[in-house]
Formats: C-alpha cells, sequence, structure tokens
C-alpha cells in the first residue's frame, strides 16, 4: 500500500514539475523533443570503449539540469531502480570480454571492464535525458511533438493511454489494498487465496473507470490529434535553443573535451 501511494505521489510530482512557469518549461514541445532524441543518437554512436569520449556527454544533462532547477538527487532517487537493473546487465562484461588494455597500480584493466563502464554511461546518459525532458514537458506536449514529427497517430494515443490509465490502475490497486487491509486489520498482507478475487476487481474497476476517462476525452473533442496547451516563450526563442544544443552536442561529439582539458591541464 505504501508503495503504490508513493508511486502515484511519484507521478503527480513528475506531472506538477513540468507544469512550472520556467523557461525550459515553456519552451516548445518539439524543440525539447528535437534535442533529446539527437542527444540519444550522438550517445549511442560512441564506441564501446571510447569511454574518455563519451564521458564529455554529461555536460548536457549536467547544465540543464543546474539551470532547470531540478534536483539532481530527487532524480537519482527516482531513476535507481532503472540504474540498478542496467548496472547487473552489464556487470557481466567483464566476464566475457578479458583482453587485457592496460595496467595502473598492478591492477589489470582489460576492455570488459571498459564497455561495461561505457555502457552504464550511455545508459545514464540518457535515462537522465529522458527524466529532464519529463521534468520540463507533459505528456501531452510530449504527444504533441512527435505527432509534429509524423509518429503514427496510434502510437502516440497508445503511448498517452497507458501513461494515464497507468495511474488509473495504481490508484485503484491503492483503494483495493486499503479496503482489503481495513476488513483484515491483523494480516500484513493480502493472503493468496484471495490474489485472484482481488487481481480480478482490480481489473474490473480500472476498465471502467478508463471507459469512463476515454468518454470524458471523446466528449471534450478528443479525435487522436494533440494540442500544445498553456503559454510558451517565442518561437524564436525556441529556434536558437535548438540550434544551440544541436551545434554544442555536435562539437562535444567530434571534440575530445576532457581529453584535451586533461592535457592543458597537465602542461
Amino acid at each position: 500500500m505504501a508503495g503504490l501511494g508513493k508511486a502515484i505521489h511519484e507521478i503527480h510530482s513528475l506531472e506538477n514539475l513540468a507544469e512550472r512557469d520556467t523557461f525550459f518549461c515553456r519552451l516548445h514541445p518539439l524543440a525539447k523533443v528535437l534535442v533529446t532524441i539527437g542527444y540519444l543518437v550522438l550517445v549511442m554512436s560512441f564506441g564501446k570503449y571510447d569511454l574518455i569520449g563519451l564521458s564529455g556527454m554529461c555536460l548536457y544533462p549536467l547544465i540543464l539540469m543546474i539551470l532547470g532547477d531540478i534536483s539532481i538527487r530527487q532524480a537519482f532517487r527516482r531513476l535507481r531502480p532503472v540504474l540498478l537493473m542496467v548496472c547487473l546487465v552489464g556487470a557481466a562484461n567483464p566476464l566475457f570480454d578479458r583482453t587485457p588494455w592496460m595496467t595502473a597500480g598492478g591492477v589489470v584493466i582489460t576492455t570488459g571492464m571498459l564497455s561495461m563502464a561505457a555502457l552504464f554511461l550511455k545508459t545514464g546518459f540518457a535515462v537522465f535525458a529522458s527524466y529532464i525532458l519529463i521534468a520540463t514537458t507533459t505528456m501531452e506536449q510530449i504527444c504533441y511533438a512527435l505527432r509534429k514529427i509524423h509518429v503514427p497517430q496510434i502510437l502516440v494515443t497508445v503511448l498517452l493511454l497507458i501513461y494515464r490509465y497507468l495511474v488509473l490502475m495504481m490508484k485503484e490497486a491503492d483503494r483495493i489494498t486499503q479496503a482489503y487491509l481495513l476488513r483484515a486489520p491483523g494480516e500484513k498482507g493480502i493472503r493468496k487465496s484471495a490474489w485472484g478475487s482481488v487481481a480480478g476487481q482490480m481489473l474490473l474497476r480500472s476498465m471502467d473507470r478508463a471507459q469512463r476517462v476515454y468518454e470524458s476525452m471523446t466528449l471534450r473533442g478528443f479525435r487522436g490529434e494533440f494540442f500544445p496547451g498553456g503559454k510558451f516563450v517565442p518561437v524564436w526563442q525556441s529556434v536558437l535553443y535548438g540550434i544551440f544544443w544541436g551545434g554544442f552536442l555536435a562539437v562535444i561529439r567530434v571534440v575530445p573535451v576532457f581529453r584535451i582539458a586533461g592535457r592543458i591541464f597537465m602542461l
């Protein structure tokens, strides 16, 4: 029960975060989506051993989180399960790729260790870039931007409905769990014998609420198309935002920033 309530609270917190009246939240969603997609493509384009070049891509999420007033601590806390899962998957790389690369302090560093670290960085950067997009753009605005780049309408609609209905299912599960515990105060959880009936009730109640939500959407004129809504900065500012980050990320991709900075520091 506490876990469901916490998850629902986190989703609503992200929605409130994206609805703030800040410069980054008021940028046109198309510019933010295009920059995020470009950043993800550039991050994934690095070789599996190019750890130094890849590390320069940390500037994008770091700068945006600082300027956008997005808590880095909360981001780590919310993304911890995803990052932990990636760490568990990538931890097997040193076991399969044992080719020596260099020796540091008597410890042999293998190419498997490099590929593992590169995988951690790639996934971490991708997850944080997606988190920044969600923290500064509502789901409706993201869907609007996806339609603008001609993503199929059915895929965008399914994405929105999954997002909305997932919250509904979580709320119904929370209500059913609370009702069960109130009727069985001495139990620490739901008995196994009641799992089937509880799951069935949750599914039926979620479907009823989902049907009511869909009917409300159609009554308000929803026909599968999306409109940005909200107040945005002038168009030229969003265009400059996209051009700036496009050029900046392209330069970081070509120029090994940290390697050059290290050489200058050594001089």
